[in-house]
């Protein structure tokens, strides 16, 4: 199912997660454009619609336009100035976010040739329970795990044991 470039232990943590929690019935609005893992959400019978790369900063228009039961943002909320606008025009009764967390031993990341690949956010488990309280969520199940690289040194190693990517799934209260 994955080709051997993709990162296939964070996509099958997510897919089980997924399964977990939401309905293969359930119309899914996926921020960000279409990607190896919305494939990967759809090969496996869910019914994804993402967006097309618009700001979202800018323009919430689709979350309020778009006919969607739950939204997902897997790796997108580090990525916006300002998550709260998202969370606050998002229609779903049901979100699922993952992020990457803030790691004490190395900045946070920043693409040499992207200029949209940026973390303009990298939170802590606590900031994104409190962001996703404030726009009126409770968390119903949350996921931590590390994700190690095969390159030798000390923040290598760190990363094999420091959780490194945090996943939530919330119901608007």
């Amino acid at each position: 199912m994955y080709e051997k470039t993709y990162p296939k232990k964070r996509f099958q943590i997510t897919l089980d997660f997924l399964n977990k929690h939401v309905a293969k019935e359930a119309a899914i609005l996926d921020l960000g454009v279409e990607n190896p893992l919305s494939k990967i959400m759809k090969a496996d019978g869910y019914k994804v619609q993402n967006t097309t790369g618009e700001d979202l900063d800018e323009n919430q228009e689709v979350l309020k336009n778009a006919h969607y039961d739950v939204m997902t943002a897997f790796e997108i909320f580090e990525h916006l100035l300002n998550p709260y606008t998202v969370l606050k025009n998002c229609k779903a009764k049901k979100i699922v976010i993952s992020v990457p967390l803030r790691l004490w031993f190395s900045s946070a990341y920043k693409s040499k040739t992207d200029v949209w690949d940026r973390h303009y956010h990298e939170f802590e488990d606590w900031q994104l329970d409190w962001l996703l309280e404030k726009c009126g969520y409770k968390i119903t199940d949350r996921k931590k795990w590390a994700h190690g690289v095969n390159k030798l040194g000390i923040r290598p190693i760190l990363r094999k044991f420091t959780p490194r990517y945090y996943m939530v799934v919330a119901e608007k209260i």
